[in-house]
Parts: C-alpha cells; sequence; structure tokens
C-alpha cells in the first residue's frame, strides 16, 4: 500500500491542516487520494451518507482528496463526555464508552482490527493514502497503545513528515526531543520535516535550519509561513482564538462556550459572511447585547444544561429573550430550549427529570439508540421552499408538550421544516430550535436568517441567491494547498507512481 504519514511534534503542530492540503495537492497531481487517520478524538463529527460518525477533520480531508467521507478513513472516534469517559465510535457506530485506563483492555485490539481492516478496503480503491497522526508519536508512556502514529506508519512503511509548530516556540528542541524518543526503526520512516506557522524572516531561521539538517540527518522539506485561514478547528481548545471582529461588520453573533460543546465548526459560514462577528461567550461571561444568541450542540446535553443553571447563565438567556433578543438552538442547544429534559434509563445522569429554559414548548426523553443520518428537507421559516441539507447526530427526541399546543384556539409554535420532528419556532419567532448540523451551510436559508435579523436593525437585505458555503470551503482549501505546495518539496515523500 502507497502510504504518506503526517506527525506532529506536539498537538495544534498543524497535521490536519498539513495531510488536508497534501490530499489536495495530490488529487490535483493526478493521484487517487484518500485520507485516513486510525483513531481520533473530537467532538466535531461529521455523518457519512451511510449514517456512520466519523471526525469532521477527515470529512475535510475527503473533500480536499475529491472524494466522499467514508468510515473507512477514520474507523474510531472518541467523543469526550465528561467525567474522564468517552464514547466510543467504531466504525462509524457507537460501541460503548469507556475511561482513559479501561481503554487499552477493551478496545485496543478490536481497534487495530478496525484500523487495519480499513486499510485494506481503502488500499484496494485507492492508489495512495494520507494518513494523520495524533498528538505527539513520542509519548512514551503511551506509546505500547498508540493506535495512530507509528505504528500505523510501520504498517504501512509510510514515507513519513514530522510537522512543527514554530510559533508556540521551542521548535528545534521540539523536533530534536521527538526523534530521539522515537525506535530506531520509526525514525528510519521520517523522511522529511516541516515548520509550520512561521512569522518572520526566513533568512534569519536559515542557520537553524541548517544546524536542524546536520544535526537529525533528515531534511527540512518545507517552511509554510502563517496565514489566518479557515481551515475548520478540530477541538474546543482553539474556540479561545476564534472570535471575530471585523471592521465590517453590522451583526454580532454570541454562541455560549458550552463545556462540552460539540459541532462548533456548524458555524465557520457565519464567520465567513463579512457582515458577521461571533463571539463565543463562557459561562460566566456576560452575554451583553449581541443580536442573537445561539446555543450550539452537546455531547452531554444534561449535564451542560445543569452547568446552564448552576452558572446563571440559564438565567442570563432567559433575560436576553424576555427583552426581545433572538435565542438559536442547534441540537443539544435545541433539546436545552425546552421546558424539560427527561432521562428515564439514567443514561446521561443520575436523575430522570431536569428543567430546560422554558423558551420552547417542548420535552425532550434522552434515549439509548442514537440518530446518525443526513437529511434533505424543505424551509418554512424564515423563507420558505428552501431545499436544506444536514444531518443529525443526536439521542434524544423532542416533542410538543400537549398543554402547549394551542392557547386560545392558536399555535404558539411552527415548524421550521417540512419535517415537523427537525425544528421549531415560536410564534413571535424570537426562539429557534433545530436538530439539522449544517445549517448555516445552506447559503439562502443563511441569509434569510441573517436578513431576518438584519430588518430588526433596520439594515438593508443582503442577496439570498447565492451558493452553498461548500463553494466558499472548495476555495478555502484550494488556497491551502496553494499555500502549502508554495514552500513545501513534496519530493522525499511520494512513492513511486
Amino acid at each position: 500500500m502507497k502510504a504518506i504519514m503526517v506527525v506532529g511534534t506536539t498537538s495544534h503542530a498543524g497535521k490536519s491542516f498539513l495531510t488536508t492540503a497534501l490530499c489536495r495537492i495530490l488529487s490535483r497531481q493526478g493521484w487517487h487520494v484518500t485520507p485516513f487517520k486510525g483513531q481520533n478524538m473530537a467532538l466535531n463529527a461529521y455523518v457519512t451518507p451511510t449514517g456512520g460518525e466519523i471526525g469532521y477533520a477527515q470529512a475535510v480531508q475527503a473533500w480536499a482528496a475529491g472524494t466522499s467521507p467514508r468510515v473507512e478513513m477514520n474507523p474510531i472516534l472518541l467523543k469526550p463526555q465528561g467525567n474522564m469517559t468517552s464514547q466510543v465510535i467504531m466504525m462509524g457506530k457507537p460501541v460503548g464508552k469507556t475511561t482513559a485506563s479501561d481503554y487499552y483492555e477493551h478496545y485496543f485490539d478490536r481497534g487495530w482490527e478496525a484500523i487495519t481492516g480499513s486499510l485494506s478496503k481503502l488500499s484496494a480503491e485507492f492508489d495512495l493514502v494520507v494518513c494523520e497522526g495524533a498528538g505527539s508519536p513520542a509519548e512514551i508512556n503511551l506509546k505500547h497503545r498508540d493506535l495512530t502514529n507509528m505504528r500505523v506508519a510501520k504498517h504501512l512503511d509510510a514515507n513519513t513528515v514530522l510537522v512543527v509548530d514554530i510559533d508556540r516556540g521551542g521548535a528545534f528542541a521540539h523536533v530534536v526531543g521527538t526523534l530521539e524518543l522515537l525506535e530506531p526503526d520509526e525514525r528510519a520512516l521520517i523522511k522529511g520535516i516541516v515548520i509550520n506557522k512561521f512569522r518572520g524572516i526566513k533568512t534569519l531561521l536559515d542557520p537553524g535550519i541548517s544546524w536542524l539538517e546536520n544535526r537529525t540527518g533528515i531534511p527540512v522539506i518545507g517552511v509554510i509561513p502563517w496565514r489566518d485561514t479557515m481551515f475548520p478547528a478540530e477541538d474546543s481548545l482553539t474556540l479561545f482564538e476564534r472570535n471575530s471582529h471585523k471592521a465590517s461588520s453590522e451583526i454580532r453573533i454570541a454562541i455560549v462556550r458550552l463545556p462540552r460543546i460539540s459541532n462548533f465548526t456548524d458555524f465557520d459560514p457565519l464567520d465567513a459572511e463579512s457582515s458577521v462577528s461571533i463571539k463565543y461567550v463562557g459561562l460566566q461571561e456576560s452575554l451583553g447585547h449581541p443580536d442573537a444568541v445561539i446555543i450550539p450542540g452537546s455531547k452531554t446535553t444534561i449535564a451542560d444544561l445543569i452547568a446552564l443553571h448552576e452558572s446563571g447563565m440559564a438565567a442570563k438567556l432567559q433575560d436576553y429573550a424576555e427583552a426581545g433578543g433572538i435565542v438559536l438552538g442547534i441540537c443539544g442547544g435545541f433539546q436545552m430550549l425546552g421546558q424539560v429534559v427527561l432521562d428515564p434509563d439514567r443514561i446521561e445522569s443520575d436523575d430522570d427529570e431536569y428543567p430546560g429554559l422554558n423558551l420552547l414548548p417542548t420535552a425532550t426523553i434522552i434515549s439509548r439508540d442514537k440518530v446518525a443520518r443526513q437529511r434533505q428537507v424543505v424551509s418554512n421559516y424564515p423563507q420558505s421552499g428552501l431545499p436544506i441539507t444536514g444531518y443529525e447526530i443526536h439521542q434524544g427526541t423532542t416533542k410538543i408538550v400537549e398543554s402547549a399546543k394551542k392557547i386560545s384556539g392558536k399555535a404558539t409554535y411552527s415548524f421550521l421544516f417540512n419535517d415537523s420532528n427537525l425544528g421549531l419556532v415560536n410564534d413571535s419567532q424570537s426562539v429557534w430550535g433545530c436538530y439539522l448540523h449544517g445549517l448555516f451551510d445552506n447559503g439562502p436559508w443563511r441569509r434569510s436568517w441573517l436578513n431576518y435579523l438584519r430588518q430588526r436593525r433596520g439594515l438593508y437585505s443582503l442577496p439570498t441567491g447565492i451558493a452553498n458555503y461548500r463553494e466558499q470551503r472548495e476555495m478555502v482549501l484550494d488556497a491551502i494547498a496553494d499555500l502549502v505546495n508554495e514552500y513545501i518539496d513534496l519530493t522525499p515523500l511520494l512513492p513511486d507512481k
């Protein structure tokens, strides 16, 4: 199997970024390429056409490679859910939950079987696999249980590149230290070093590069300069860096930074709007006076709902809505907007009933069965007849409470889509809730919703006849591929065709 492996000296070194860029570059060169990450830990997930969950980063890499996301590209996905536990997704389906200490005993062998089986299937259909590692390949206390880094590289005999983030400092020590901690057969696979996120004058770096090459015997095949791109973030640590303050912005949207926030890639299309600024607001912070507040998805709805109440954020949201503010909840956020969340089987909690925010006339029952599927529906609000694509990932069903279905003969809510199970808006159109991830990817719907906010401010409406976000995403993928291609020499990594 022909393969390239991307490992990093640390988390956030740029592995996902470089893997994505390589998928697009190599696809342009005529390779039939697929991404691969044996095991990912992330709360940003995507649902494949077959209804399987994979890391969102691997979906982006598949699009960069010009192919469709599939579960073999990320056979193991760990979704942290608090209390030092994670839900285990294997081959796209939930198979249990585990602690870090129990994972090796219960899932290591099954995981390696899923990884090698997936690689065999991919090798039968693609002529090159671009693999991404996780964290560092040199965590000596974890190497015996590492399913993602050099174990995969050795299995594939993959030409491997080591990427380091120079912006955080200590880059030379990170590289040398990582190489020193690899076994000789692992180090032999490292064919090149890439220095990422460089700010400064390249000639001042050159003496360090010469020393590094002489010290390690491995060429530095690229120095990639810092660029502020809209590349999707993989985990919530980056949210502290993702608030946007644009001089041209006219609409301000606050997103509640839940402790277990998931699928915040939903908001990349909003961030790409030049007229919109977004701010992630911590539970102890003031909401201020934004044009709208979004409660995002959550891996564990009840735990985050409790956190909203205990922190006082629930009261802030209720006061904001009472004052006429616009609130939108997506997935777990939608569940929190209702009157109550029920957990009769104690799946997420120790009790069977928790008060919601009481902003929509709904009740949610948490269930063991997980819904994960792509959807195509038609909108009713804010503009009717718009085709909508998205995907569901949730445990639980949300229903209208009987007592709220009619008040004085008038409905107190409307369905957002032609599927009544997917979302509601109240009669004043101040509280919106839906189960669809990827909703804002739909350009005409996104603009229609933003125009509703703009009209409340007396601003002119933006054109709604625009393409979906996937076209903007393609431009971003082309841009990062162009950047990496300009500053990296792929020769040491490429196998013979």
